[in-house]
């Protein structure tokens, strides 16, 4: 485990993309309010990576198994109803039996931003039945214990508009599915120590600061350590930066927070929005198309009469400090609170989707306010161990590499603490 550089091989090929080969499903057992959806052991895994040619893996590397759960379970929504939804727990098998007595740490692991039903962790799961994504990293190859919301809008909910960087609804679909775990973990004699990690990438990185200043609210859950990855936690610095800029570079992920902001807020997208693109939304939103099917359905341009935001909209959201969006983005920020759970703010210095300053304005302003220790990791940094170095990882290169970063990071926390 201490071998970052061979780990985040590992992961630059699996993630997202799960084992490609045919491998055996063994015969699932009965479980109490939840489903077995892959059930491998690690060496029909490391076979598989193996023979795929996987860099990074060997004969000498150690892969445990991966048994996931989808489970079901109720979370509420952005308006205060309740909603059933779907998460994925994964559990490592073929561990040490001291592993064993000592139980599983978890890590609550928030995914990043999608768009299709298809890619929501309980969908992907189910419909390979094969390990994929940051599980595998998380669970085959570190031993925690791995936990997945769908979210809503995805999975269970799929029927649901996704509350896409909406503070409320995303750390409640994360903190009632820890609960929900914990709960099917003491039904299903899954030995868990307690310990409790949470991170997620992008969105996931928002919507785990989010959970955690909820669990920090509640009082209920005890965290040992954070670790949100490239997340936009100053929601309404990055709504200026991006309205102020003449192009978009991913019109899909800024018309997606127009469609559900204005749901959530009750506001008229299409004074948001121009057309034809507003009249699209609820299509292109609804769960069946991808970022790469969603994209060249709008357009590049930013505002004016041919671009995507209604120049109305956009000039009132720079001189009006009443305007309901200016509100609603500073209502969602999560960059400016006092938290008492240690965070390692994970970030990419050449993210060219969220920026490496919105991490470290995070830092500056939640040291500010008194939180109880809050640090900034740059990822080429944490791999090549060298301040001044030149390697740069774009958004979603940073992906793979943050998660070996943070898992890293996790198992040296565990080693000193539960002692494995």
């Amino acid at each position: 485990m201490k071998h970052l550089s061979k780990v985040i091989l590992v992961v630059s090929v699996l993630f997202f993309v799960g084992c490609e080969s045919d491998l055996d499903q063994p015969i699932n057992e009965q479980v109490s309010n939840g489903e077995v959806v892959v059930d491998l052991d690690g060496e029909s895994i490391k076979g598989s990576l193996i023979a795929a040619g996987t860099p990074g893996v060997d004969e000498s590397t150690t892969v445990y198994g991966y048994k996931a759960y989808k489970i079901p379970y109720t979370t509420t929504d952005e308006e205060g109803n309740s909603v059933k939804v779907s998460g994925l727990m994964v559990v490592p098998t073929g561990v040490p039996e001291a592993m064993s007595q000592a139980g599983f740490s978890v890590v609550s692991d928030d995914h990043g931003t999608i768009f299709a039903n298809a890619e929501a962790p309980t969908v992907v799961a189910a419909n390979t039945s094969a390990p994929a994504g940051s599980s595998v990293i998380l669970t085959s190859l570190f031993a925690f214990v791995t936990l997945q919301p769908d979210y809503i809008g995805f999975g269970d909910s799929s029927s649901h508009y996704h509350p896409f960087i909406l503070k409320k609804s995303l750390a409640s679909a994360t903190v009632d599915f820890i609960t929900a775990a914990n709960k099917f973990a003491a039904e299903n004699n899954i030995n868990l120590n307690g310990q409790l990690f949470l991170t997620g990438y992008s969105e996931g990185g928002y919507a785990a600061m989010a959970a955690l200043q909820q669990i920090e609210m509640e009082g209920e859950l005890q965290v040992t350590m954070a670790a949100p990855m490239a997340g936009p936690y100053a929601v309404d610095l990055m709504a200026q930066g991006v309205l102020s800029q003449p192009t978009l570079s991913v019109p899909s992920f800024m018309a997606d927070i127009a469609y559900a902001y204005a749901n959530a807020y009750s506001e008229d997208v299409s004074n948001v929005v121009n057309e034809p693109y507003a009249s699209k939304l609820e299509g292109l939103f609804d769960g069946s198309k991808t970022r790469t099917e969603i994209d060249p359905e709008l357009t590049m341009t930013t505002t004016g009469p041919d671009g995507l935001f209604n120049p109305s909209f956009v000039q009132d959201f720079f001189t009006n400090p009443n305007n309901w969006f200016k509100q609603a983005v500073l209502a969602n920020d999560m960059y400016k609170w006092k938290a008492q759970t240690p965070i390692q703010l994970v970030h990419c210095l050449g993210d060219d989707v969220i920026p490496f300053a919105i991490s470290a304005a995070t830092e500056g302003n939640m040291t500010a306010e008194g939180s109880i220790s809050v640090s900034l990791i740059p990822v080429e940094v944490a791999v090549t161990k060298d301040p001044a170095t030149s390697l740069r990882y774009g958004h979603s290169e940073c992906g793979p590499v943050a998660y070996g970063v943070t898992a890293t990071i996790f198992a040296q926390v565990r080693a000193a603490t539960i002692g494995y």
